[in-house]
């Protein structure tokens, strides 16, 4: 990357103009241009579809190559390589320790067809076939995705979401005209990156078709409030979706159904929780909960994020706060079968939901030595 912009210091290239001329993935192009930007080694303009150029720095750069520290590196990387190559799944190396997503939290794989589920996710990308992740909110969906593509953007989806939020719009600009602010499917596009509708099934299904030209056959849209202009899709330009089936106004249609091929189940990983150590009693809880939900018997048990939460509370409040809070964020429904399977896996009497007490009593001023009733009696 260094390379190519050093022997063309006079020319500012985009994304796709450089993933052409390298014959690499818009994604592995834009981590690498990303990388030598925050490293000082090139200079970057624009943000929604960002253009790169040499610097003082870049011809150096260029010298060597730079090796990024183990989970450091794009996990789209390794699988174009991995396509390319031909590698039996079998003989392909798995990678499964902790990942860094884009926001430095870890992330651990977990298994998905006898692969880590990040070398999967990016194995399907390669193939272009979209993926529907569905499970209840908190068992990692986004952290997934996160993880497996550090080129991704993301579409927070509700039932206020427009094709605006989608396409783009026309905002006001500083001079008080009004200029058309592209979306993230649009950037996505373009670029070649991944796009996440986290929530998708909240999504007015209206809104939604706007999506599925850029995800056929046509890999295409049409911007019609922007002159009607056309948009083709890059090379690497993928989709994926989250779906939260027990949440209320989350209905899969089946015209969304069928746009992703793969529908991934994900739940939460018990097993995790305990390695990251949080309490075993509440992990135990957790997995009794879950039993039940799976029954019917009940609507609600706390997942990973509910579980990692628990231990941020405890560290800081203590056990007993914990708890009771742990109680407290479970629907008004399930409160009580959560409350009782605290009390016998955690061996307390009772517990409920955290709750402010009554006012403390004010406490008197500490008065400075010297001072005080009795130093004014001796006073002349």
């Amino acid at each position: 990357m260094a390379r190519l912009l050093a022997d063309r210091p006079t020319d500012t290239l985009t994304i796709g103009e450089m993933a052409r001329l390298l014959g690499h993935s818009h994604g592995a192009v834009r981590n690498a241009a990303l990388t030598l930007v925050r490293r000082g080694e090139a200079g970057q303009s624009g943000s929604g579809q960002p253009s790169f150029r040499a610097n003082a720095k870049t011809a150096a750069a260029a010298q060597s190559a730079v090796i990024s520290p183990p989970g450091t590196h794009a996990p789209r990387a390794q699988t174009a390589a991995t396509s390319r190559t031909m590698i039996p799944a079998a003989a392909t190396p798995k990678r499964s320790g902790p990942i860094r997503r884009a926001g430095g939290q870890l992330y651990h794989p977990r298994e998905l067809a006898d692969l880590p589920d990040v070398e999967a996710l990016n194995r399907l990308r390669d193939a272009d076939v979209p993926v529907l992740l569905y499970g209840p909110p908190g068992t990692g969906k986004t952290s997934l995705v996160e993880a497996a593509f550090p080129d991704l953007l993301t579409v927070a989806g509700d039932g206020d979401t427009t094709v605006g939020d989608l396409i783009g719009e026309y905002t006001q600009a500083d001079g008080g005209g009004y200029v058309f602010q592209y979306g993230p499917l649009v950037t996505a596009m373009t670029e070649g990156r991944a796009l996440l509708i986290d929530d998708a099934t909240l999504v007015s299904p209206k809104v939604l078709a706007a999506l599925y030209p850029a995800m056929d056959g046509r890999r295409q849209i049409q911007v019609k409030a922007h002159k009607g202009e056309t948009i083709k899709a890059e090379p690497g330009f993928y989709v994926v979706a989250g779906h939260n089936p027990g949440v209320h106004g989350a209905v899969l249609t089946e015209a969304l159904s069928s746009r992703f091929s793969v529908q991934i189940q994900v739940g939460t990983d018990y097993d995790l929780a305990l390695a990251l150590r949080v309490d075993a009693r509440v992990v135990r809880v957790a997995r009794h909960l879950a039993r039940q939900v799976e029954l019917g018997e009940l609507g609600w048990a706390p997942q990973l994020r509910e579980l990692l939460s628990y231990q941020k509370t405890e560290a800081v409040l203590g056990t007993k706060a914990a708890l009771a809070n742990l109680v407290g964020i479970a629907p008004v429904e399930d409160r009580d079968a959560v409350a009782d399977a605290v009390v016998k896996a955690a061996g307390v009497q009772q517990v409920a939901p955290l709750t402010l007490g009554k006012q403390l009593p004010a406490t008197a001023a500490r008065q400075p030595p010297g001072t005080g009733s009795a130093h004014r009696g001796r006073s002349r």
